[in-house]
């Protein structure tokens, strides 16, 4: 590797590759935020291959997503609505139920799109096809919570609490 430009410059390149790998949800991320020194927006550089979909379908309830369809042709699932999306496209994903989204290629095509989000330590997502909720607290590296757990009834806040 060579030595980086600037501490807050990082080309894609330069970036650590992973892996999405599981069923349908595949593909490739490059975190480009948080290794150019970003504090509160996150970046991350997806390339997803033909015929398959991203993460799971997903809401946040503190955390604002956006997306830029840099290439490819795929379709944006927001909500109960399916939208086509392609390079050019700006995506907004406000917080909220009513902005769930997936991104799904089902184009010939890599659909590549450089997704951009606030990096608030405390949040809660909800997944909608699967009924569960993500409780994560702290910083996202190193969470002081991080708990994923099936809808349900909720407990009293009193629950099991001692008297004294």
């Amino acid at each position: 590797m060579t030595e980086r430009r600037h501490p807050n410059v990082l080309n894609a390149d330069e970036a650590e590759p992973y892996e999405l790998a599981r069923g349908n949800h595949r593909g490739k991320g490059r975190i480009l935020g948080h290794g150019a020194g970003s504090a509160a927006l996150g970046g991350t550089l997806m390339e997803i291959p033909p015929g398959a979909l991203a993460y799971p379908f997903h809401f946040h309830c503190n955390n604002e997503e956006a997306i830029y369809v840099v290439a490819g042709t795929g379709t944006a699932r927001i909500g109960d609505a399916r939208v086509a999306v392609r390079a050019g496209d700006w995506i907004a994903y406000p917080p909220g139920p009513e902005h769930a989204h997936q991104m799904i290629n089902d184009g010939r095509e890599p659909l590549i799109y450089l997704c951009i989000s606030t990096q608030h330590d405390c949040e809660v997502v909800g997944y909608p096809d699967s009924n569960k909720l993500l409780a994560r607290g702290g910083p996202y590296e190193k969470p002081w919570l991080r708990q994923i757990v099936r809808q349900g009834p909720s407990l009293d806040y009193w629950d099991d609490e001692p008297a004294t």
